[in-house]
């Protein structure tokens, strides 16, 4: 059964029906960290349908091997409402009647799975609610999604809540204190990429919102992604940094380029992005290397020279692109882990 959500939000809500409330078993399991080292991590809660970990890209080893820590999500709901043409929803729930249109879970199940995880769980972790959701896409519920989530990581120091969004909906944070384990991401592109391939809200509005958020005491992180080789990216990008800065400095910021699963490329309607898309790797197709390179190149020195700013890292790209821009991926520090 759905029960449709208030206040004019285009999501549902997901009744499960009966369900047990023993408290959820944690599963963990062996993982290889990308320095080499295995450690003992939480795999997934129960059946791994609320919290579960991000391990669909393999241990990298080869130069085109995609690098991908091995995050947890908190799948709290999934969707979207936005339509941007290379979503890769569209690909991941093609399989749906209706697609990407945005389900959130009950929540009775997501709080049982989640206090048991942060009562047992003793290494420190970041629960991404972003991965399969728009994490702001409840804002305008009558059961916002940020004021059930947040209060519940307060009442520990050790993991944090992360939201990412496209969003600039943040108002219900503004009214949330404390809130010291709360880490907003929001996700932008140059504004000529964003405004023809992009239906989202304006990159200037999601830039006022994490203005916002981060002079409430949030911490803000950034994702530049995906970059599109357009003509005059060079200055687009600039620009957009630049507007950035103008209005906070993000605790850090993550870089990708524009890429394709198959699966992806099928799923969307608007394909004229796919053009850009000229080699292979085990994350699916991207755009030439030496191209990515003089993107990423460029605007590392942009944040570097102009901005004293060298918090970057790469997201799923290549051992080859983090050698040659002479970052060390061993110790990545993306947007989805600590």
């Amino acid at each position: 059964m759905k029960l449709s959500l208030n206040n004019n939000s285009n999501a549902v809500h997901e009744n499960i029906g009966v369900y047990s409330f023993v408290k959820p078993k944690i599963l963990y399991k062996d993982f290889k960290l990308l320095s080499g080292k295995e450690t003992r991590l939480v795999e997934r809660v129960n059946d791994g349908s609320i919290i579960t970990r991000f391990d669909k890209t393999p241990f990298p080893e080869d130069s085109t091997d995609v690098v991908c820590p091995h995050f947890l999500e908190l799948k709290w709901a999934y969707g979207c409402p936005f339509d941007c043409s290379w979503c890769y929803l569209k690909g991941t729930f093609r399989f749906r009647p209706n697609g990407k249109e945005p389900v959130i879970k009950d929540y009775r199940k997501i709080e049982l799975h989640t206090r048991a995880f942060l009562e047992e769980v003793k290494t420190p972790e970041v629960l991404n609610t972003g991965e399969i959701a728009d994490s702001l896409m409840s804002e305008n519920s009558g059961n916002p999604f940020s004021k059930f989530i947040i209060p519940m990581f307060e009442n520990q120091k050790l993991h944090k809540v992360l939201f990412l969004t496209k969003s600039p909906n943040i108002k219900n944070f503004l009214e949330i204190y404390p809130h010291n384990q709360a880490i907003i991401s929001f996700s932008l592109n140059a504004l000529p990429v964003a405004k023809k391939w992009e239906k989202a809200p304006p990159v200037l509005k999601r830039i006022e919102a994490a203005k916002k958020v981060f002079q409430a005491g949030y911490e803000v992180r950034l994702r530049i992604d995906p970059m599109v080789p357009i003509d005059g990216w060079e200055e687009c990008y600039s620009q957009l940094v630049d507007l950035i800065f103008d209005n906070l400095v993000p605790e850090r910021i993550t870089l990708g380029s524009l890429r394709g699963l198959q699966s992806t490329i099928n799923g969307c309607s608007d394909r004229s992005w796919v053009k850009y898309l000229k080699e292979s790797s085990n994350w699916g197709k991207k755009i030439d290397f030496k191209t990515r390179l003089q993107m990423y190149s460029i605007v590392i020195e942009h944040l570097k020279s102009k901005h004293n700013y060298n918090k970057v890292a790469l997201c799923k790209e290549t051992i080859a692109m983090w050698n040659s821009l002479k970052i060390g991926y061993k110790q990545i520090k993306c947007n989805c882990i600590w």
